[in-house]
């Protein structure tokens, strides 16, 4: 059997393409890219989708994704949290190792592949802990959990406060050629806030983490990055600061690059004011300036990567006061409409910058498959319709984690299909398995 997609505009960043065009689909391989090949298409063994009018990508990539398994069950598992993801159109998820027990050690590392093997809807890539039990004490077996499946290294969740240990580590990395994954946090300058400090922070009475807490450690690894020659990736940026510190450091030739989740492009502080921790996360909300600082870097190729830092927690967890509240929201099912409706929509990315966010800068950056449509690569696909329309809510959703702040908002393209290696995991936004 062959699937077909049909007079669907296919946009694929890594070869240039951005043209109306039918894909053939057989034993999970893209065998076909090209007008008219629709009529190899026999009815009574193919399978057909009619993408006219939808956009079809290479499958969506997200470097920054929490599982939660094994040690957060209650929170996701593997099964669940791929099947969120097959839903917001993603076909491989990169798994952070801020689990119970931290991902540390090739047995942790067999673990997630065994289960992602047997649970998984998408392709789930491991990523090491840089330091044992993420205690930032001392390094992993960094090579040993690369040749066993490790993709990148990061203590997320946790910043490397020792700058040895970290420079060290980004020796040691590019020895292996996987790249550093860096929450960039100063621990003292954030204390124990628990939102951004400013006006909102201190008209709420809560504690507050100031953006200089973000900027004075995203400076220093840059600077460590560069004494030793080596690549650097800084996870969920949130400031206007760190956003000038890289556009700094690229030009001059250092090899650094950021992300950006949905939140911190949807969002700002003032979402605070109902004291809902839904909106409690770390890096915290920041302001409207922040927000478009983020949106200025995106838009001069600053930042490169987009990235939904999907961290779920179950409602009873959430429903605690705010100060005690987890920090983290559960965005892999929304994170496509938002970017369309923060970056398209206003101008400020053409749809097939959007795309490449998504999809081949993640994959060259982080070493991966996939991000190509290119004739003999595995078939992993994403359609998106540009026209569906949908209320946030949680008639079918798939991930265990419910605490997204986008709930009741009404948002226009969505993913329509999700293909990876060649089956059908997710149509017309139900998800198939």
């Amino acid at each position: 059997m062959a699937l077909f997609i049909k007079g669907g505009r296919v946009i694929d960043p890594a070869q240039g393409l951005d043209r109306v065009a039918d894909i053939k689909i057989a034993a999970g391989m893209l065998v076909a890219l090209g007008d008219g090949i629709d009529g190899e298409f026999d009815p009574a063994t193919d399978q057909l989708i009619e993408a006219t009018g939808k956009l079809v990508v290479p499958g969506l990539i997200d470097v920054h994704c929490h599982l939660r398994e094994p040690g957060g069950e209650d929170k996701e598992t593997v099964a669940t949290g791929t099947r969120a993801a097959a839903r917001g159109g993603f076909t491989a998820v990169c798994a952070m190792p801020n689990t119970h027990p931290v991902c540390d050690s090739r047995p942790n590392v067999d673990f997630l592949l065994a289960k992602a093997a047997e649970t998984g809807l998408v392709r789930v890539y491991p990523v090491g802990a840089i330091t044992k039990g993420s205690a930032g004490q001392e390094l992993t077996e960094m090579d040993e959990l690369a040749r066993s499946g490790c993709v990148a290294f990061s203590d997320d969740g946790k910043p490397v406060d020792r700058a040895g240990i970290m420079r060290l580590a980004l020796c040691y990395a590019k020895m292996t050629g996987r790249i550093i994954s860096s929450h960039c946090e100063d621990r003292e300058l954030a204390g124990d806030g628990v939102m951004h400090e400013g006006y909102w922070s201190t008209v709420l009475g809560l504690r507050g983490m100031p953006a200089v807490a973000e900027e004075v450690a995203v400076g220093r690894d840059i600077l460590l990055a560069n004494s030793v020659d080596a690549p650097v990736h800084i996870a969920h940026v949130s400031t206007a600061g760190t956003v000038e510190l890289i556009r700094v450091a690229r030009s001059h030739g250092i090899d650094v690059t950021g992300e950006v989740s949905p939140h911190h492009l949807g969002l700002t502080d003032v979402a605070v004011e109902g004291f809902d921790p839904v909106t409690k996360v770390n890096p915290p909300l920041r302001t409207e300036t922040d927000r478009q600082a983020l949106k200025s870097g995106l838009a001069d190729g600053t930042l490169t990567i987009l990235a939904t830092d999907h961290a779920p927690h179950t409602m009873e967890d959430k429903q605690r006061e705010y100060a005690v509240a987890p920090f983290g929201i559960a965005g892999l099912e929304t994170a496509w409409p938002v970017y369309w409706r923060e970056l398209v929509v206003p101008g400020i990315l053409p749809v097939h910058d959007l795309v490449a966010a998504l999809t081949c800068n993640p994959a060259r950056r982080f070493g991966l498959p996939g991000g190509t449509l290119a004739v003999g690569e595995p078939a992993d696909v994403t359609v998106i319709d540009p026209q569906w329309e949908e209320t946030v809510g949680w008639e079918h959703w798939q991930s265990k984690g419910r605490n997204n702040p986008f709930t009741g908002w009404h948002l226009r393209s969505w993913p329509v299909v999700t293909i990876v290696g060649g089956q059908v995991v997710m149509r017309d936004r139900r998800v198939i398995g």
